[in-house]
């Protein structure tokens, strides 16, 4: 059986009726048996009425824009859970799952209530099983008990469904949408729970959401590939790494499963899609090469998060400032010389995520911890 994995798609209105993917990607998952990518927006229609109460821009795809490219790559499967599948709301995600039953397309991570979302998808050819899981970092997509969602990184529930899955498959794939944006490398705690997911019986994990390449491990036989980076993604980046992203290969026998990843970019003009080859491959293949020992070594993957965390202290000492609950910037230049408890939505959201995204409490505790220790 072979298996196409890609990071994160998103194409925007004003790609209506172009052409983005080059014949060489085309090829590569057309010879495939199965096809996935991550939906990284709800297919739903614009209304602001829907939109939910969040940090971070709103995403989300029309149906007569995003269906064509997924029919020209004969994409069978999309992964849902991610931060932006619930921007526009319970309604946009229903929305979504209309849209994507209606076009033969099974999705997994995302469903009408946690129980729904936690899924496990089965995959089967000549008799060979393989189980896909998908979990997100816990941002305001996730789903709940009585609530629609994404299906959230819980060390607990996912060894739960890690455990189920076994019972029912001959492989597990986890593939996770989590980590440090434009960061190429791993946070101690992420290399950690994902090297746990793989001592629970996962055969492969591989992450995207970053939006930048990063580097991959064997870890006691099992790989690990941090993250995909961007597939293709319609919007416009000051950072060169947003349009490089690496197309997962995956093939399984009876005996052995093994993977090869394919180098693409996007055109930072016109988005069109192409696959590497020659010197830029290589160069690529460099990059990831580095990133890998990085990732090998865990004084050097310590000192780059060390460095990472200094790197983004000052953004996330104004996060947690009060003066985050001040909606206008020059407002809040005058209480700058005034504390005082200023509460307000937009604050509170702030602080919701920056406490319960896994990504974004690395980062607060090693930012606070610093400024404690100066």
């Amino acid at each position: 059986m072979k298996i196409i994995i890609a990071g994160d798609l998103f194409i925007s209105d004003q790609f209506r009726d172009q052409t983005l993917i080059d014949k060489s990607i085309e090829n590569i998952f057309q010879r495939a048996d199965y096809r996935i990518v991550n939906l990284e927006a709800p297919i739903a229609n614009e209304s602001s009425n829907n939109k939910i109460i969040k940090t971070g821009p709103y995403l989300r795809m029309s149906e007569e824009i995003i269906m064509p490219f997924l029919n020209q790559l004969k994409v069978d499967y999309v992964t849902m859970a991610n931060n932006h599948i619930l921007d526009y709301g319970i309604k946009g995600l229903l929305d979504t799952f209309d849209s994507l039953k209606k076009n033969n397309i099974t999705y997994v991570g995302a469903g009408k209530n946690i129980l729904d979302a936690s899924k496990i998808l089965i995959l089967e050819k000549d008799g060979l099983r393989i189980a896909i899981l998908n979990f997100c970092e816990t941002e305001w997509s996730i789903a709940e008990v009585d609530r629609s969602g994404a299906n959230p990184l819980d060390i607990i529930d996912n060894t739960k469904q890690i455990k189920e899955a076994k019972q029912q498959a001959d492989y597990i794939l986890v593939i996770i949408h989590g980590g440090h944006e434009y960061y190429n490398l791993p946070s101690p705690r992420m290399q950690k729970q994902y090297r746990f997911y793989a001592d629970q019986g996962a055969d492969i994990v591989i992450g995207h959401h970053t939006h930048c390449i990063s580097g991959y491990e064997l870890y006691n036989g099992v790989p690990i590939y941090y993250s995909l980076g961007n597939f293709l993604f319609t919007k416009i980046s000051k950072n060169n790494e947003w349009y490089t992203g690496l197309i997962l290969e995956i093939e399984v026998t009876n005996e052995i499963l093994s993977s090869k990843l394919y180098p693409v970019r996007q055109q930072k003009d016109n988005f069109q899609l192409k696959l590497l080859n020659g010197d830029k491959k290589d160069e690529v293949y460099d990059q990831i090469k580095t990133y890998s020992e990085i990732i090998d070594d865990n004084m050097k993957l310590k000192e780059k998060w060390n460095n990472y965390i200094k790197k983004q202290s000052n953004i996330y000492l104004n996060y947690w400032s009060p003066l985050s609950f001040v909606n206008n910037r020059y407002i809040s230049k005058v209480l700058r010389k005034i504390f005082g408890n200023m509460l307000n939505k937009r604050g509170v959201s702030l602080y919701v995520n920056l406490m319960r995204c896994e990504a974004h409490r690395d980062l607060s505790i090693g930012v606070l911890k610093k400024y404690l220790e100066r």
